[in-house]
């Protein structure tokens, strides 16, 4: 038998993350201005609560299994699903999505590769790009580009560009850092 989910607020925070992702893929289908907004809201209250569950695992020093698989997880299929959303609507270029995606899914496959021989922790420009690229999607969301001035456009791509190069500048650093744990367990056996 498996093992059973270990139920406390951060994971519970987490599934409610995991279960906002196909919310939110149904609200960017649907072509109308309440879904765009409902949009809005759902993917920063499940980017808030990547925050909270966090924040309060590490105040009461709570850890599972089950969280350290699940809220990777839940982070990356929330970004994903509103990156290719608003791609599949023409409103963000899909090179811009396919450099975060491939990113955020080699990064978690050397992840949990490495995760055997040693934990890597998110580094300050990690986090630095996850707000950024929380903060770019929310407004790419939040203002549609036919209701918006071109500043707002021009401050919402800068803000997006930002976040791609925090993006392959934390995911080669992150590669490195692994590189060196790997090597250095090869020198250990």
């Amino acid at each position: 038998m498996g093992t059973a989910v270990t139920w406390n607020l951060p994971n519970a925070l987490t599934v409610a993350r995991l279960v906002c992702v196909p919310i939110l893929a149904w609200l960017l289908a649907v072509d109308e201005s309440w879904a765009r907004d409902t949009a809005a809201i759902v993917f920063v209250a499940a980017a808030v609560t990547d925050f909270f569950d966090g924040a309060i695992a590490r105040r009461r020093g709570i850890t599972s299994s089950f969280g350290a698989l699940a809220d990777p997880i839940a982070d990356k299929a929330l970004i994903a699903v509103a990156l290719l959303g608003l791609s599949i609507v023409g409103e963000l270029p899909w090179w811009i999505t396919v450099v975060i995606l491939v990113r955020e899914i080699g990064v978690t496959v050397v992840r949990f590769a490495v995760v055997r021989h040693a934990v890597i922790p998110a580094s300050r420009g990690g986090k630095v790009k996850t707000v950024l690229q929380i903060v770019a999607i929310f407004l790419y969301l939040a203002i549609p580009p036919e209701v918006v001035a071109d500043s707002w456009s021009a401050i919402a791509a800068a803000v997006m560009i930002a976040a791609v190069v925090m993006t392959v500048i934390t995911g080669i650093d992150y590669l490195r850092r692994a590189y060196v744990i790997s090597r250095s367990v090869a020198h250990e056996s």
